[in-house]
């Protein structure tokens, strides 16, 4: 009797299944689902995704080398717990960056980049008023990477996009209903003023925006449980 033909069972993309554990963490840390200080157990995080520890000794190092994690000899990875003076530059940096492209947003943004905006700031809306702390952490930050992206100035957006990943360790202020009420009424007052093409008052506004950011910074120590930080929403 022939021997029945058998499917070899498909390999695991290495690189697929770092990249995966790359964005959970850095979503995971985005949505202050991990707090500065968290210990990153390789073992740990290896039996979440069902990976080796290789594959996650990867990718703790692609995010040692974007600074959201720091490796220390003998005693493992930890999610980064930025200094006040690397807090400063960060925030010094994103308003360089930030006052200038939304003056050169004023300019050339289009209608449908407006009307783009406009839906993203009443979902921002939406998510602070039924209190989803993960949702609007997010949306808020999404905002500054959807004007970057209006700009269409693809290193800028990767520049700002790095920094913001950055500044998530750093401005804890989204975690209180107050504070995110008061960046989405930021956010629209900026969107007003680059639809009026003023751009004076839209620089000065992301300038007051920025600055109101960094005055709220606060480091948060609290440490949750790794499987339940990394677990994918419902």
């Amino acid at each position: 009797m022939p021997q029945l033909a058998t499917t070899a069972a498909p390999r695991r993309n290495p690189a697929g299944a770092t990249e995966r554990i790359v964005e959970s963490i850095t979503t995971a840390i985005v949505e202050r689902r991990l707090m500065p200080g968290t210990k990153l157990v390789e073992q740990k995080i290896a039996d979440i995704f069902h990976v080796s520890r290789t594959i996650v000794r990867q990718a703790l190092n692609q995010l040692s080398r974007d600074h959201l994690v720091v490796l220390e000899p003998a005693r493992g990875a930890f999610v980064a717990t930025p200094s006040v003076d690397e807090a400063r530059q960060v925030f010094e940096v994103r308003a360089m960056l930030e006052v200038a492209m939304v003056r050169s947003l004023c300019a050339r943004i289009t209608d449908a980049q407006l009307a783009e905006l406009r839906a993203h700031l009443q979902q921002e809306q939406a998510a602070v008023a039924r209190t989803d702390v993960p949702g609007r952490t997010r949306l808020l930050a999404d905002f500054h990477s959807k004007l970057a992206q209006s700009a269409g100035n693809a290193v800028l957006a990767q520049l700002l996009a790095d920094l913001l990943r950055r500044s998530s360790l750093i401005a804890l202020m989204y975690q209180s209903a107050l504070s995110a009420g008061q960046s989405q009424t930021e956010h629209v007052q900026i969107v007003d003023a680059i639809a009026r093409r003023d751009a004076d008052v839209a620089a000065a506004l992301m300038a007051r925006h920025l600055a109101s950011v960094e005055h709220n910074l606060h480091l948060d120590p609290r440490t949750p449980d790794l499987a339940a930080a990394l677990r994918p929403a419902a």
